[in-house]
């Protein structure tokens, strides 16, 4: 018989359902999408559904400051204030790290990007996180200078996150109307499963989208999903093809 593996749920329930129940546990995924695809509400979603259960989680950002981020979250029900009071939620914003720590927020250097890859596992640490998402990698590699820094570093954190033994999400920005899973292409590499995030157009209108393009360590679908962000569900996805489904998303 074989044995079944721990997974760790993604807060959608129809995602869950299309790979085995969840994230394979301590696996790092990338989503990847243009921007505006539901790319942070999706790990945000993924963090508080984590801390309902008791598994704390960190959010890392470097593309926008906490009033912001929060503010957005407050229409969602899957948001709770609480949870971020008492710590079971926990954003932080990469750029203060940087300022505290000296260095330069707009460019690093190979020894800055080491510096702050032993604050992030840090952090992790001391908070015992069980789930981890970093807003963008796509920002962060940024601010590395050349094409071998970034190789570098993607490699160097790949390495790290195995070694943390959580369930990580990487957010990656990508052009729109691409089929394009990074930016540098190489972030597929150190990630043990990929979620695209695209659109299609219907009657003039764009329809986003969800595929699982890998996962390994659990059997999922490759189909594409039609997404839709709402206030009471947050992420939620239905069949592309159910076309009368399709159409009351044009009109939400």
């Amino acid at each position: 018989m074989p044995i079944k593996k721990e997974v760790c749920s993604t807060g959608i329930e129809e995602l869950d359902m299309k790979m085995s129940g969840g994230y394979p546990l301590g696996s790092t995924v990338l989503v990847t999408g243009c921007s505006g695809s539901g790319k942070t509400t999706m790990c945000m979603q993924f963090l508080f559904n984590g801390a309902r259960k008791g598994e704390r989680g960190v959010f890392f950002t470097i593309t926008e400051p906490l009033f912001k981020l929060t503010k957005n979250l407050e229409g969602f029900a899957f948001y709770d204030k609480k949870l971020i009071e008492s710590g079971m939620v926990n954003i932080i914003d990469l750029r203060i790290i940087s300022e505290r720590l000296g260095l330069d927020t707009e460019k690093y250097t190979v020894e800055d990007a080491g510096a702050l890859l032993d604050i992030l596992k840090d952090i992790a640490d001391e908070l015992d996180v069980k789930r981890l998402v970093m807003d963008s990698i796509t920002a962060l590699c940024y601010r590395l200078q050349t094409r071998e820094m970034i190789r570098d570093f993607i490699f160097k954190l790949g390495t790290s996150l195995a070694v943390m033994k959580c369930t990580t999400l990487l957010t990656s920005e990508v052009p729109p109307q691409t089929f394009k899973f990074s930016q540098y292409e190489i972030e597929e590499f150190i990630s043990d499963g990929i979620l695209f995030l695209g659109d299609v157009e219907r009657k003039g209108d764009l329809i986003r989208t969800l595929q699982i393009i890998k996962m390994r360590g659990t059997a999922h679908s490759r189909t594409k999903f039609a997404l839709n962000i709402s206030a009471q569900r947050g992420i939620e996805l239905i069949p592309l093809l159910k076309s009368t489904e399709f159409e009351s998303l044009l009109k939400r």
